[in-house]
């Protein structure tokens, strides 16, 4: 048996993933929950993601306090530190404050434990939100200018969140390791059906949405995103890194709906076949929070490599078909588990 780490916000999306992955190499696991009671639905997330959730350990922590945090690192070697609130809002500061006090708080928490790296879960919202776009990809090296054009509040809090942990790591780490993902817009099969939330397109497409806005994000499949959590765990190479996740893109969601309806058949009848002009997407926007999120999304043209996780780490994501087919197929099962279609 590995040493144990500890992967925070055990009951998300991506954390569950990272779990089972972890789980799969032979690691012992600890996760962080708000709540105790939710330990079980946890479980059963990683038992349908293939892995034994027997071992499974559990601390409940917040990332806006800091009773718990310092048993939940306790005899630890490594923490993922995936949790930060997704939740669209026209409060930033219930979405920054928690991303940027929270990641510090596990930052010291660790230090103070003696691990000897965390791999934080960043977004490329820290990479090339705020910036021209350009002809090029965006890398590693560029970073989100915050305030320098429109972006929502979670993308202003993942750009903070990670500042703040480089920040933290270079002025007080006390040779604490760091490594840090950027992954594009994650998709891929949930494994409860509590925690979807990255897949809510999908699944207004496939709800027969008026029409598809002309939205356009790179795509990663979460399991290749908690591949490379992995990968930057182990690999002496990761230390002081960031590495983007970026399978393809952009892709727009007409592109998705015409995929979904290409190979869904009966259960894409009522995936839209049309476009939604921008200029409604923009007025909806006003008066819907996660719509006006999305709105800077409207004719992405950016893109961005992943060629340093690809060569310095090994990483190869899935096909975006593939994902986004996954994606669908996983909300149309537990719809009709939950008898909703």
């Amino acid at each position: 048996m590995r040493d144990l780490v500890l992967v925070t916000g055990g009951t998300g999306y991506l954390a569950a993933w990272c779990i089972v992955t972890l789980l799969r190499r032979g690691y012992r696991v600890r996760t962080t929950v708000r709540e105790l009671n939710r330990a079980d639905a946890v479980r059963a997330a990683v038992t349908r993601g293939g892995a034994d959730a027997t071992p499974l350990e559990f601390a409940v922590a917040d990332l806006l306090a800091d009773d718990g945090w310092a048993e939940a690192v306790e005899g630890c070697a490594a923490v993922l530190h995936v949790a930060s609130p997704l939740t669209a809002t026209r409060d930033a500061e219930a979405v920054i404050r928690p991303a940027v006090d929270g990641t510090v708080r596990v930052l010291r928490a660790a230090r103070d434990a003696g691990v000897a790296r965390v791999v934080c879960t960043s977004s490329c919202g820290a990479v090339y939100y705020g910036r021209p776009e350009r002809s090029t990809p965006f890398d590693e090296s560029d970073w989100t200018v915050v305030g320098g054009g429109p972006m929502s509040a979670y993308v202003t809090s993942k750009a903070l969140a990670e500042r703040a942990a480089w920040a933290f790591v270079d002025r007080q780490g006390d040779g604490l390791e760091l490594s840090v993902i950027n992954p594009s817009g994650i998709f891929g099969p949930a494994l409860s059906p509590e925690s979807t939330s990255s897949l809510i397109l999908l699944r207004a497409l496939l709800q027969g949405m008026p029409g598809a806005p002309k939205l356009g994000m790179g795509i990663v499949d979460v399991r290749d995103v908690a591949e490379l959590h992995a990968l930057a765990l182990e690999s002496p190479r990761a230390a002081g890194e960031r590495f983007i996740a970026w399978g393809a893109g952009p892709v727009s969601l007409p592109q998705i709906a015409a995929l979904l309806r290409e190979r869904l058949g009966a259960d894409a009848s009522r995936v839209p076949r049309r476009a939604l002009p921008d200029w409604l997407v923009r007025l909806a926007g006003r008066f819907n929070t996660e719509i006006g999120d999305l709105v800077p999304l409207l004719g992405q043209r950016r893109t961005a490599t992943s060629a340093k996780a690809i060569e310095l780490l090994g990483w190869s994501p899935r096909p975006w078909q593939q994902t986004i087919e996954e994606s669908a197929r996983c909300l149309i099962a537990f719809d009709k588990e939950l008898g909703h279609r």
